[in-house]
């Protein structure tokens, strides 16, 4: 591998926009060899150097390495190598790229930050752990249409996080069965539901049949109660499908379209934003794939960028002492990036809503919002709601009381005096441990 070219340059003090992106790699070479071949492979280098990679192409459109910093040596690889070495350095390293490589496309964007590097036989190790965008982007791209202001204006006005919850069983309900939980919610006074990442158009729980009929129900409340409950129906599907599912939701006066963020693509979650004047809820099922292992993916904070500049107006972050594996101060750094600027420079921030979920109880509300500092999130709980013991109606109630106790800042303890629902769901639901350190900061 002697004859690999790096295709990385030193800094040529050139004013041109440029992409930065930081890993967290290991490798058997060494650190400072293993940024090299990453920038060469992930710009103008390839295993050789090529007769019309001159150094003018090079330094116009080579990556080059911005910052090496060692951080450890480990006596093994932490994932499977090819060769093995005497011990495996690891560290993070800088890199960025000129503007003028892939211009403000997205999905090159994805290819050049997050692409064959995972791959290279010189990493034992690698890991897309922050980037940093120039203002380009936001002028290029639309962003979210309505964040957390225009979902609330979509729902009639309110005041305080949204109240939430998934359609449970996921799958096995039939349209009409599905249409009855609704109504029972609504009547509850929740305020937002949408359908598991599950269910989408299959021939058991079809989605015009499911649209109809929960609207239908939805309507009608909104017209006897004046309050307009948000559904997100997943339209997750092939392009034209999801257009066609955009414009069925429109004629039944549906105001929120969920799709799964991995599965539709970014190209795939533009599109929808392009085509409907309605708030996109984004779910990142599958995300684990990418986020589980230490040693190779890619961190949340990187990748809810690209969606919410796609369009992402609700953007799924776990929840806090959740029934996942990922770390209370995980969740916490992934909900604030949600409501934190995109893009450097003067660029609007796109801010998304942050949307907690998986095992979450009124325990966790509190603190969902301490973590924030604010109310413009979606708190969805499936079992922590709908299995409070004196049935949903109570569970919102709950829910309504426990924001209530946090947006006053006293205890739930000292809410539940005066709160029987709050009551009786503190007692039903264990308290979980929650990671202190997530409200430093």
């Amino acid at each position: 591998m002697n004859d690999r070219n790096t295709g990385a340059t030193a800094k040529t003090g050139a004013s041109q926009a440029r992409v930065t992106a930081t890993y967290d790699i290991e490798s058997a070479k060494g650190v400072t060899h293993a940024a090299a071949v990453l920038a060469g492979e992930q710009s103008t280098g390839t295993f050789l150097r090529l007769a019309g990679e001159t150094d003018a192409l090079r330094d116009r459109s080579a990556a080059r390495i911005e910052a090496v910093e060692v951080t450890g040596r480990s006596d093994h690889p932490a994932l499977p190598v090819r060769e093995a070495g005497a011990s495996y350095e690891r560290g993070r390293v800088t890199i960025s790229w000129p503007l003028g490589t892939f211009g403000t496309s997205l999905p090159v964007l994805m290819a050049t930050i997050a692409g064959n590097l995972f791959e290279l036989a010189e990493l034992s190790a690698a890991r897309l752990v922050d980037l940093t965008l120039p203002a380009d982007f936001a002028r290029a791209h639309p962003g979210p249409k309505f964040g957390a202001a225009g979902t609330r204006a979509a729902m009639g006005g309110h005041n305080g996080p949204l109240i939430g919850t998934i359609i449970k069983p996921s799958v096995g309900l039939s349209p009409a069965e599905t249409a009855e939980l609704v109504r029972s919610m609504a009547a509850a006074g929740i305020d937002f539901i949408k359908d598991d990442e599950l269910q989408a158009d299959g021939p058991d729980c079809p989605l015009a049949d499911r649209v109809a009929q929960v609207m239908a129900v939805l309507n009608d409340h909104a017209e006897r109660s004046g309050k307009r409950v948000l559904y997100a129906f997943n339209i997750s599907g092939e392009i034209d499908e999801m257009r066609r599912n955009l414009d069925l939701l429109e004629r039944h006066g549906a105001a929120c379209a969920m799709v799964c963020l991995n599965a539709v693509g970014l190209p795939g979650l533009r599109v929808v934003r392009d085509h409907t004047a309605m708030p996109i809820h984004g779910h990142r099922a599958g995300w684990g794939l990418f986020s589980r292992s230490p040693q190779v993916g890619i961190d949340f904070p990187v990748m809810q960028k690209l969606w919410r500049l796609a369009g992402a107006d609700h953007l799924h972050v776990n929840g806090l002492a959740s029934k996942f594996t990922e770390a209370d101060l995980s969740v916490a750094r992934s909900a604030r990036a949600v409501q934190a600027p995109a893009c450097d420079g003067e660029a609007p921030a796109m801010t998304a809503m942050p949307v907690f979920s998986s095992g979450q109880t009124v325990w966790q509300l509190g603190p969902s919002r301490q973590v924030l500092g604010n109310d413009d999130f979606i708190f969805c709980a499936g079992g922590g709601l709908i299995g409070h013991p004196d049935r949903a109606g109570a569970g919102v109630t709950a829910m309504r009381q426990a924001a209530e106790a946090a947006r006053d800042g006293i205890t739930l303890e000292e809410k539940a005096k005066t709160a029987p629902e709050l009551a009786r769901a503190m007692a039903h639901f264990p308290k979980p441990e929650i990671d202190a350190r997530v409200f430093a900061g």
